[in-house]
């Protein structure tokens, strides 16, 4: 990448902002020396692991790499054989402590954060080093007793040495000569000998070594000839203390420099991920996504027979002017490679081209970009930039000569993948040679299909754009009510300059801009009233079109708010239906199991009295079953004749569901005899009804042989709803005897319980069973019930 426009684009000061949400000094390094690339690979997979870690800090915000620092000096040091000391191995121990917390941390994340993983896989795992300076060192960097056996027993005969030498001194100062000659009954140190304070005229007094006389020199430091052994005895161990623990800090020098290339590359994967993660928190300050890149390198190739090299951004905005940005869509490439940007002064044109150039560097940098989902970047194999202005006097370099000397490097370094961004092309010079050169500059780039966005005051390269097929207009917009730039983009119309307008807000005296209203060309204030007048009806269209917009928005909710009532309103109706169903199946079984009390009651009992309280319950029954809570609703029963039922007619049987002839009609009691198959019953006329039967349905006539039936030993009810269980149950045992079977089984399988209960209480009570008990193991066991007729 050219390193002049990366300037110009202002690219540096986003690596300082980069930089900023870095952790530590080897991924802030990482990020001021940040440079586009030109790889297709590289980039996509820096961006992947981007969108990883925007997600994992959704997750977890307060994830870093921890307490990792830059030690790769100090490892480098230890290979070449020094000895570090205790402060930097316990920075060497706290940095692999935080290295293996962020392995095992993203290691669990591994499925999830499958690129972060692999950054944080390589990372070495160097317990037995972490646990080494740990069990030597202690936090303030003191080489504890424990670190080796021979540095516990020269400390402990130093600690006895020590005793004995105070011991003796304190028993100087304690006895009759010493408080005499003494200055203070003190004991103090003077280059690392244990010394006595004695009076100037009593130093004669005491045999020993002096080591100091006091700055008044009243005061003679003395060491004792009584303690000048164990002194000469302590300084030694102190030297062997000392030797000992160079030997150790040795041992763990060397430790830490076998593995200094480990330790060095665990540095810079740690570096990489913390960049990732500071690319991912700058992206979520600034809300930026990862863009589509398109890979050049394959799709300009068909770029004379396709449309996928282009630019397009979608809502961006500048990543240095925060919320006080302005956004902007723009595409290029597709009709056009060549857009000519016009406005008003100060109206933002400069902006847009920074915006762009820097969107385009900071994707090729692996960075999410301020702008929507939809944006595509092609990639570029540089953004050439001309912006701004660098006259300098002692170069005797003028405006003109700075532009043209950036044009002359744009030239020479752009190629067909390049980006060329050019403020003011052609200016500072006289307008109509400037102009000339613009339009050549132009056309030299429309040769090569270089996406090129310029801007400009020409009127003349308004009009060129406007003929010139592969060049388009776009302008800035200008509210004609305030006078005043809105900055944004549009696309497709050029925009006038509005320099009087703009240079009456900014201060200039009314009767200035009057004068030089006054010396323009009549072409010009046509051109200038005309562009106006579009950009009033451009307002208006935007704000018809937004009005529309938001009615289409509305009545859309509205549809959906009434589709949701809607299948609300279906979803209680299902509801209501179902519960009234379970409701009445649960009540009509409870019914039919009175029915089966009550027949029971009159087979087994033939008493008057018995007889008369099953008559009686059967009529409560029938009374129910008559009411209209159990009335058929129309469409649910057979189609049935309503005339008189006599003797021979096929009749419905509500409450089986089956059809049935009619044998004989008991007048009386309202009772009709049927039969079913073999199955002859009793029924009240109110349970049942004429209906025409079809062929297969028909009872045959009843001196008619019937048919041979052969009738299986089990029946499995498996599968079956509670209410079939007792009437599939009953046919069965009714067809069973008839057949002679003596012993059959019936399977309900285990399940709950609930069928296998149904079965027992009904052969409980049925005048066909003798009894009946659980299968056995090869009878199915408690799935099972073998009954005895």
């Amino acid at each position: 990448m050219d390193d002049k426009s990366l300037e110009m684009l202002e690219f540096p000061r986003i690596r300082e902002i980069l930089a900023g949400f870095t952790s530590f000094s080897a991924s802030r390094e990482l990020a001021t020396t940040l440079k586009p690339k030109h790889d297709y690979e590289q980039i996509s997979l820096w961006l992947k692991q981007t969108a990883e870690a925007r997600e994992l800090l959704g997750l977890d915000k307060s994830f870093s790499v921890g307490g990792v620092l830059d030690i790769r000096e100090t490892v480098k040091m230890a290979a070449l054989e020094s000895v570090l000391e205790p402060q930097s191995l316990l920075d060497i121990q706290q940095t692999l402590a935080a290295l293996h917390q962020l392995r095992r941390y993203l290691s669990g994340l591994s499925d999830d954060f499958p690129l972060l993983w692999d950054i944080a896989g390589g990372i070495a795992e160097l317990r037995q080093i972490e646990k080494d300076i740990g069990s030597c060192l202690d936090p303030a960097g003191e080489v504890m007793d424990t670190a080796s056996p021979a540095l516990a027993n020269i400390r402990q005969q130093l600690r006895e040495t020590r005793g004995q030498i105070l011991e003796r001194l304190e028993t100087f100062i304690r006895s009759p000569k010493g408080r005499q000659i003494l200055q203070e009954d003190i004991i103090t140190e003077r280059e690392g000998r244990y010394v006595v304070l004695v009076k100037i005229e009593s130093r004669h007094e005491i045999k020993g070594i002096v080591h100091d006389i006091s700055n008044t020199g009243a005061t003679v430091f003395v060491e004792p000839t009584v303690t000048v052994g164990l002194g000469n005895a302590l300084r030694e161990l102190m030297i062997e203390e000392r030797r000992e623990i160079e030997r150790i800090l040795g041992i763990l020098s060397a430790e830490v420099g076998a593995h200094s290339d480990d330790i060095s590359r665990s540095i810079e994967l740690a570096a990489e991920l913390d960049l990732v993660l500071a690319k991912a928190r700058y992206a979520r300050r600034i809300k930026a996504v990862e863009p589509v890149i398109v890979n050049t390198d394959t799709d300009r190739k068909g770029a004379g027979k396709s449309n996928t090299y282009f630019l397009k951004l979608v809502e961006a905005r500048h990543p240095l002017l925060g919320e006080k940005a302005v956004p902007f869509s723009v595409e290029i490439g597709r009709d056009f490679s060549i857009l000519v940007i016009t406005g008003p002064n100060t109206g933002g044109k400069t902006v847009t081209l920074k915006t762009v150039g820097l969107l385009s560097l900071m994707a090729q940098a692996g960075m999410p970009i301020p702008a929507s989902e939809e944006s595509h970047l092609p990639l570029f194999d540089g953004v050439f930039a001309d912006i701004g202005d660098e006259q300098s006097i002692e170069q005797t370099l003028s405006s003109f000569s700075w532009h043209i000397g950036n044009v002359v490097r744009v030239i020479r370094g752009a190629t067909g993948k390049s980006l060329v961004l050019l403020d003011e092309l052609g200016t500072s010079t006289d307008p109509a040679e400037g102009s000339a050169l613009a339009r050549a500059v132009l056309r030299n780039f429309l040769s090569r299909r270089t996406l090129t966005i310029a801007t400009t005051h020409y009127s003349d390269l308004k009009a060129f754009a406007h003929t010139t097929a592969g060049l388009e207009n776009a302008s800035l917009e200008f509210d004609p009510a305030t006078l005043t730039p809105t900055y944004h983009l549009t696309v497709g119309v050029p925009g006038g300059s509005n320099a009087m307008a703009t240079a009456s807000r900014l201060g200039v005296p009314p009767e200035i801009i009057n004068d030089a209203r006054s010396m323009l060309s009549e072409g010009s204030k046509e051109l200038e009233t005309l562009l106006t007048n579009l950009m009033a009806e451009k307002q208006k269209a935007a704000s018809l079109n937004s009005d529309l917009t938001l009615e289409k928005d509305k009545l859309t909710r509205q549809n959906a708010e009434l589709e949701k009532e809607r299948q609300r309103l279906e979803s209680e109706e299902r509801k209501s239906i179902q519960e009234a169903r379970d409701r009445i199946v649960r009540e009509a079984a409870e019914l039919h199991r009175e029915i089966r009390q009550a027949a029971a009651e009159l087979r087994k009992e033939k008493s008057a009295a018995r007889m008369e309280q099953a008559r009686h319950a059967l009529t409560g029954v029938r009374e129910q079953l008559a009411s209209d809570f159990w009335q058929s609703k129309a469409g649910e029963t057979p189609e049935s004749d309503t005339g008189t039922i006599n003797i021979g007619d096929t009749v419905w049987l509500k409450e089986a569901g089956l059809t049935a002839t009619v044998l004989s009609i008991l007048e009386e009691s309202r009772e009709v005899e049927v039969q079913a198959g073999r199955t002859k019953m009793r029924l009240g006329l109110d349970s049942v009804t004429k209906t025409t039967a079809s062929p297969d349905t028909t009872a045959p006539p009843t001196r008619s042989r019937p048919a041979v039936q052969t009738v299986p030993l089990e029946l499995d009810l498996r599968g079956k709803r509670a209410d079939e269980v007792e009437v599939a149950l009953d046919g069965y045992l009714s067809d069973a005897a008839q057949s002679n079977i003596e012993e059959a089984r019936i399977i309900h399988g285990i399940g709950t319980g609930t069928v296998r209960q149904i079965v027992r209480d009904f052969l409980a009570s049925h005048p066909l069973v003798k009894s009946f008990r659980s299968g056995e193991r090869g009878e199915g066991g408690d799935g099972a019930t073998i009954v005895k007729l």
